[in-house]
């Protein structure tokens, strides 16, 4: 099951820092909704999120390393829903398939 640790939270928009992985299928007041994708066994960067619901799409295998250097490595199922509070990582698909995830950051 999924679980990010709860981490204190610097701004790094995944959209503006790794747009490969992270693109903006709707906005607005109330919520931003991303699809992210990974290719098999690709890596992002330190970024951060507010609290985000993820709802897979497909399996997926990753690993979440934190700004601390602890990381946590995540299993989740395709039409799996899991809810994170806001943290900060940098994900890595640890999978020899690509991935995909809706992402539906909750604002305010």
């Amino acid at each position: 099951m999924a679980h990010a640790k709860a981490q204190k939270v610097a701004h790094a928009d995944p959209v503006k820092v790794d747009p490969k992985h992270y693109t903006v299928e709707v906005e607005n007041e109330k919520v931003r909704v991303l699809r992210i994708r990974y290719g098999p066994h690709e890596k992002s960067v330190m970024h951060s999120h507010p609290a985000i619901v993820g709802v897979f799409l497909t399996d997926g295998h990753m690993r979440f390393t934190y700004p601390d250097g602890k990381a946590e490595d995540i299993t989740a199922k395709k039409g799996q829903v899991v809810f994170f509070s806001a943290f900060e990582h940098d994900p890595e698909n640890l999978g020899d398939k690509p991935f995909e995830v809706i992402g539906i950051e909750l604002k305010g």
